[in-house]
């Protein structure tokens, strides 16, 4: 099985180099592919008995009742592995037999107004830490980034006199979003009177900083916004990608464009962004199941 431990971690550098896809994209498929050659063992396998593994490794995976979410995130990091194999080392195992199990439609969580509000309210900002926190999550809801997109923002990514920022999204696609007045002026008091209080060798020029200077990271952010639901009374209710979901809906529920929305999001597909329109559509239905006499 050495030969195929190899193939990954060159399946691995392939992606990164080639696909340009991002660190924690990489460890997503490292740790797909790790499950793959653990349940196969040590045996060094020719082509035809890796076909015949893949089979007996999906059927585990139905029997251990995996979550049809995990099964077909697992399939799809497998087939993506098959085809490099196929198409760059001329293999002929095959990918197209992998069929993903048939997924529930599942709406994004989102927070109301009102929860947005309580969450954004909850940081004590009389404190310079809980200032920070605040300035994150304005910055949060006023823009959708992705967690990682937010931790690893620097200050040349910032135009505070148009008010926008410029981030390098997925694939390294670069996109310009608008701050709202509220994320603005937080960002600005932070900037002059909370940053330079944090700020030494470690913090470089990223915007926002840990208790000793260093970035923030994407699971300490994690921690906090968890810290701050538990004290609003919802705590299994929200994560960065909630509030992400939360601007996404809140925009598309004020009038916004849907092309609008797509570009602020970073989505390379329109289709991606659509499954806020359900999100709209559902709350229509509310609406007029509350409203309309023969509802």
């Amino acid at each position: 099985m050495a030969y195929l431990k190899g193939f990954i971690e060159e399946f691995l550098g392939y992606l990164a180099s080639v696909k340009n896809y991002s660190y924690n994209t990489l460890l997503a498929y490292q740790s797909d592919l790790k499950d793959f050659i653990d349940f196969c063992g040590s045996v060094s396998l020719n082509e035809e008995e890796i076909s015949k593994k893949i089979k007996e490794y999906l059927e585990y995976l139905k029997k251990r009742k995996y979550n049809p979410f995990s099964i077909a995130r697992k399939i799809s990091s497998l087939r993506s592995f098959l085809k490099f194999l196929d198409v760059e080392k001329g293999f002929n195992i095959g990918f197209l037999f992998l069929d993903s199990p048939k997924l529930p439609f599942r709406l994004p969580k989102v927070l109301s107004l009102e929860e947005i509000e309580k969450l954004l309210n909850s940081p004590n900002i009389n404190d310079p830490l809980g200032y920070r926190d605040r300035t994150m999550l304005e910055v949060l809801y006023a823009t959708g980034l992705r967690v990682s997109e937010l931790v690893e923002l620097k200050l040349e990514n910032l135009n505070l006199e148009l008010g926008l920022i410029r981030v390098l999204g997925k694939g390294s696609k670069e996109r310009l979003i608008p701050l709202g007045d509220y994320a603005l002026k937080f960002l600005k008091t932070y900037l002059e009177e909370i940053r330079p209080l944090l700020i030494n060798k470690k913090s470089k020029n990223f915007v926002f900083l840990g208790r000793r200077g260093a970035p923030l990271t994407r699971q300490r952010f994690w921690q906090i916004i968890k810290e701050y639901a538990k004290k609003c009374g919802f705590e299994n209710k929200v994560s960065p990608h909630v509030i992400r979901h939360s601007f996404a809906t809140h925009l598309l529920q004020g009038g916004a464009d849907l092309r609008a929305l797509q570009m602020m999001l970073g989505h390379s597909s329109l289709s991606t962004t659509q499954i806020y329109t359900h999100l709209d559509y559902k709350k229509l239905k509310e609406i007029y199941e509350k409203h309309h006499p023969r509802a």
